[in-house]
C-alpha cells in the first residue's frame, strides 16, 4: 500500500520506519529539503519531497504536523488527493481538528497514537515507538465504518491497542491523563524556580533524582506542544485543572490542620487507583 506522511518528525518518522519495514511504500513530505534527504538516508521513506503533489498516488495520508497546522495542511493537500484516499492525523486534540478536517475532506478520520518522548525531529525517529501503545480513532456519526476499520487494522499492525470513541470523549479523557499532567509538571518546575534562596535552589537542583525526573518530565518537554494542548483543548483542560486545584487545596487543608489520618486515607486511595491508569 502507498502511504503518505506529511511531517517527518519523531511521530511521522517513526511511523515511516515501521510501516516501511512491513513492505508499504512510504511517501514523505516535509517543509525542509534537508529533512527529506535525512528521511531518505535513514530509510524512513521511499520517496520524499517538499511538494504535496508527491502524495497524489497515496491510498492513506497521515498528517503528522503540529496541531495548528493540521487543517491548513489538509486544505493544501486536497487538490492532489484521489477521491477515495483516506486521510488521518496524529494530533493530541481531536474535536476541533475533526470538525475542520471533515468539512475539508469527507474521508477524514481523526487519529491519536499515544506514544512519543521529549525528543524532536527526524533524527529522533525510531522503530517500535508505538509497540504496546494506545492508538485512538475518533470518527463522527457520518464516518464510514470501512474507513475506520482500515486505519485501525493498520494501527494494529504496529502492535498498538486501538480504541474508537467520539472526538469530544477523547478530548476530555486526554485532558485528565495527558494535558493536565503537562501543566501540573510545568507548574512544579516553575514553583521550584521561585525559591528565593539561591543556595537552597542550587542544592535542590543537585539533589533532584528519579522522583523529580518522573514528575517534571512532561512539563519540561516541547513548549509548542504544551501550548497547542491548552489552546485547542481549552475547555476540557480548564475543567481538569480546576478539579486538580480543588483537590490540591484539600490536601493543603489536611496538612495545615494536621489531619494525618485523613491525608493517609487520600494517599491510600491514590495508591490503589494508580494501577488502573497504567496500560
Amino acid at each position: 500500500m502507498k502511504i503518505g506522511i506529511v511531517g517527518l518528525g519523531l511521530i511521522g518518522g517513526s511511523l515511516g520506519l515501521d510501516l516501511k519495514a512491513q513492505g508499504h511504500e512510504i511517501l514523505g513530505v516535509s517543509r525542509q529539503a534537508t529533512t527529506c534527504q535525512t528521511a531518505l538516508d535513514k530509510g524512513v521513506v521511499d520517496r520524499a519531497s517538499t511538494d504535496l503533489s508527491l502524495l497524489a498516488a497515496a491510498e492513506i495520508v497521515i498528517i503528522c504536523t503540529p496541531i495548528g497546522a493540521i487543517a491548513p495542511t489538509l486544505a493544501k493537500l486536497v487538490p492532489h488527493l484521489q477521491t477515495e484516499t483516506i486521510v488521518t492525523d496524529v494530533g493530541s486534540v481531536k474535536q476541533p481538528i475533526v470538525e475542520a478536517c471533515t468539512y475539508l475532506w469527507s474521508n477524514f478520520v481523526g487519529g491519536h497514537p499515544m506514544a512519543g518522548n521529549t525528543n524532536q525531529g527526524i533524527h529522533a525517529a525510531q522503530t517500535k515507538l508505538f509497540t504496546g501503545a494506545a492508538y485512538v480513532f475518533t470518527p463522527t456519526e457520518k464516518t464510514p465504518t470501512a474507513l475506520v476499520e482500515k486505519l485501525a487494522s493498520l494501527a494494529r499492525s504496529l502492535d498498538t491497542i486501538t480504541y474508537i470513541c467520539p472526538p469530544e470523549v477523547h478530548d476530555r479523557a486526554v485532558a485528565w491523563i495527558s494535558h493536565l499532567p503537562v501543566m501540573v509538571s510545568a507548574s512544579l518546575i516553575q514553583s521550584c524556580l521561585q525559591e528565593s534562596n539561591s543556595q537552597v535552589l542550587q542544592l535542590a537542583q543537585k539533589l533532584a533524582s528519579s522522583g523529580f525526573c518522573d514528575t517534571s518530565r512532561v512539563g519540561g518537554g516541547n513548549p509548542e506542544l504544551g501550548m497547542m494542548m491548552a489552546k485547542y483543548n481549552r475547555q476540557a483542560l480548564l475543567r481538569s485543572l480546576k478539579q486538580y486545584r480543588q483537590n490540591l487545596d484539600e490536601i493543603i487543608i489536611q496538612i495545615e490542620q494536621e489531619n494525618w489520618d485523613n491525608l493517609e486515607q487520600v494517599l491510600e486511595i491514590n495508591q490503589q487507583a494508580r494501577p488502573k491508569f497504567l496500560n
